[in-house]
């Protein structure tokens, strides 16, 4: 071998261990690779076609939403209203048809480029914001677990949840360092991304009441301001678009039979219990997801985490509890990362 090829080898190992948590990325990457092989065999037999079948359920609605933007009217059926793109907020969306008119690609290619790709931004962020307050061999041991939770197969598919947790997690270092327009822009996109944004914009606001209870840091309170204009934009924009201020509500309650519900955890537990073998096997799930979201609140409580990361996941667990149909399924568990 030429002293040139030793040369180039040793440096692309010393590029590659500079990549910030290194193996963990090449673990998610391993396995969006590997998911990839298997939707293609599965694809020999049913012959949906690889980008069909992962730009399924949720997917679907962000197409809907690139293509045709959102109605203006409700589609209704018996006097409800059907489901429709408004679920689904529009940053997503937005970035796919922005890329797809740059690149030419096709937006079901790019969707899925983005969402792999943020997956990839997620796993090195859970790690960052980890290291913020424990070992760097901890935090990589944290971002390897992310990489291979249950739920991570998402980012196999056309979903939003990589960008969310990405500016999530960067949202909570900006916390834990007092950057607090940093916080509030970060919070203010992800607001415009789901209503799980939501949670960290909770987050925002205690960690202000700390800092302005314990040092009068009256800057604070830009993060708890700003951080909830993603969510007022886009339900300012239904208004205008629809006529109805509770475009999204309607559309979650009707087209999707989604609610908040106090009862609904205490449902899924008591079904289970009285019962075991009645429970679907998504009833199932969700009880074993709640069962393992409040195990891991009270681990993550006694190993006395920073308050804002435990603000974060108490809030997200509570968020997705309460949340009918959806629960505390694993994809959704895996938004609360600080467990």
């Amino acid at each position: 071998m030429s002293t040139d090829h030793v040369t180039s080898a040793v440096d692309v190992r010393q590029w590659w261990r500079r990549v910030p948590f290194h193996r963990a990325v090449a673990l998610y990457v391993a396995v969006r690779l590997a998911t990839l092989v298997i939707v293609a065999i599965v694809d020999v037999f049913n012959h949906h076609g690889i980008i069909n079948d992962l730009s399924t359920w949720d997917g679907v609605w962000f197409l809907k939403a690139v293509y045709h933007g959102y109605p203006s009217h409700f589609p209704m059926a018996s006097g409800h209203v059907l489901a429709n793109p408004i679920a689904l907020f529009p940053l997503f969306p937005l970035i796919i048809r922005a890329l797809a008119n740059v690149t030419q690609l096709s937006a079901p290619v790019i969707g899925l480029t983005v969402s792999a790709t943020a997956g990839l931004a997620a796993v090195i962020a859970v790690g960052k914001v980890t290291n913020e307050y424990t070992t760097r061999d901890r935090a990589e041991r944290a971002a390897l677990l992310f990489a291979v939770a249950p739920g991570s197969f998402v980012f196999s598919l056309m979903y939003n949840e990589g960008i969310v947790i990405t500016l999530a997690a960067i949202g909570l270092i900006a916390l834990l360092r007092r950057k607090w327009l940093v916080a509030g822009v970060v919070g203010a996109v992800a607001t415009l991304t789901s209503p799980v944004g939501l949670v960290f914009s909770v987050c925002c606001v205690v960690s202000s009441f700390v800092a302005l209870r314990r040092n009068r840091e009256w800057r604070s309170l830009i993060a708890p301001l700003l951080a909830p204009l993603g969510f007022v934009t886009y339900m300012t924009y239904l208004w205008i678009h629809t006529g109805n201020l509770r475009a999204w509500q309607r559309t979650e309650r009707d087209g999707w039979n989604s609610f908040p519900s106090l009862l609904y955890p205490l449902r899924i537990l008591g079904k289970f219990i009285f019962n075991p073998l009645s429970p679907t096997m998504t009833g199932q799930i969700l009880f074993f997801g709640t069962m393992v979201s409040v195990a891991l609140l009270v681990v993550a409580f006694r190993e006395h985490l920073p308050f804002e990361l435990l603000t974060y996941a108490t809030v997200a667990v509570l968020f997705f509890a309460i949340s009918s149909p959806v629960g505390l399924r694993p994809r959704l568990v895996m938004w609360s990362f600080g467990l």
